[in-house]
């Protein structure tokens, strides 16, 4: 049997409070409590698999009556989000985050399996082949942010 880490149980768990609504609110420290983890591994759980390559906007607010929002975004209905997937993006990017991106636009049904397959084909390390890491991050990220825009026109 498969043994499940604390993050995936997290994020599993966050995952069915969402649930068919589009975004919840939530308490960093009432989730930690109710797995008895420290509120830094909730932090961990959310910015690793909620975040906009994974199709996700957060938003959060400190303080005593702060909360974290964690809505699913709607790539295809909504140019801002892939312009913000776009600009989150940057410079350079590495394999493993483009395979996210690519992964999210396949999910969100913007992308055909064989079109996500030739993607992450075109993105990956035995394909740039650069002879330094900071230039093969640099052309994937180029070629990720064409695809993107491209998509934003279809």
């Amino acid at each position: 049997m498969e043994e499940r880490s604390i993050s995936d149980v997290i994020e599993a768990y966050l995952k069915s409070i969402l649930g068919d609504d589009p975004r919840i609110e939530i308490r960093r420290a009432e989730i930690a409590d109710h797995f008895d983890v420290v509120p830094s591994q909730i932090n961990y759980v959310i910015k690793t698999r909620f975040n906009l390559q994974n199709g996700y906007l957060v938003q959060s607010k400190r303080g005593g009556g702060g909360y974290i929002r964690i809505e699913r975004v709607n790539l295809l209905d909504d140019d801002d989000v892939l312009q913000m997937l776009i600009a989150n993006i940057g410079e350079a990017i590495s394999e493993k985050d483009a395979a996210k991106i690519i992964k999210t636009l396949y999910e969100e049904k913007l992308i055909s399996r064989r079109e996500g397959d030739l993607m992450l084909v075109g993105v990956a390390k035995q394909t740039l082949n650069q002879a330094n890491k900071q230039a093969e991050e640099r052309l994937r990220a180029r070629l990720l942010v064409a695809l993107l825009t491209r998509l934003r026109y279809e």
